[in-house]
């Protein structure tokens, strides 16, 4: 199962992460995680699927903010190098340019929103949204309110749910396996 994190690059030395398998920059000489940001949406990820391949594929580098281009090439990347996943969280204050035929080609999009009680090991189905804990792995000693949390965290923790269905059943019943696997479907 190959994952692609979109984001600011991974710190392969985390206990949370371990191995990576590789990635790409296009933003600077290497896909080194220097916000920490990617590290722990990949310590989420690596905690529902420790057998996946995770690849960085670094779109921020000292700040959380980047250019449409450069998302665009991340999943073009993506596509050339046959990810089963891409774990993608990014906002805008500004609409997005019509994206590319490249995403056609990547199996579905699934959305996401964040619930806070919803615990990190199940996540909800409602009106077409999947809902998923928003906050990363725990730090032994720190509260969890202290600690990162948002929809970043909810994308990266549905993520690894995805690589779990993915390896059980086909991409084209993926969305039907997520549904009834869902902590709130009878």
């Amino acid at each position: 199962m190959k994952i692609a994190i979109v984001d600011s690059g991974i710190n392969p030395e985390h206990p949370h992460v371990g191995k990576i398998a590789g990635g790409v920059s296009l933003v600077s000489d290497d896909y080194v995680d220097h916000v920490g940001h990617g590290t722990a949406v990949a310590g989420a990820i690596r905690e529902k699927a420790p057998d996946a391949e995770l690849y960085a594929v670094k779109i921020f580098d000292r700040r959380l903010s980047t250019k449409f281009h450069v998302l665009q090439r991340a999943l073009e990347w993506c596509n050339e190098n046959r990810m089963d996943v891409i774990n993608l969280s990014v906002g805008t204050t500004k609409p997005l340019p019509e994206i590319s035929p490249i995403v056609v080609s990547v199996s579905g999009f699934i959305a996401v929103q964040p619930d806070a009680d919803c615990p990190r090991d199940a996540y909800l189905y409602r009106d077409g949204i999947f809902y998923a804990s928003p906050y990363p792995r725990s730090i032994p000693g720190i509260p969890v309110e202290l600690n990162l949390k948002g929809a970043s965290f909810a994308v990266a923790n549905m993520t690894g749910f995805v690589a779990r269905a993915l390896a059980q059943t086909g991409r084209d019943s993926i969305r039907s396996v997520l549904i009834a696997q869902a902590a709130n479907n009878p």
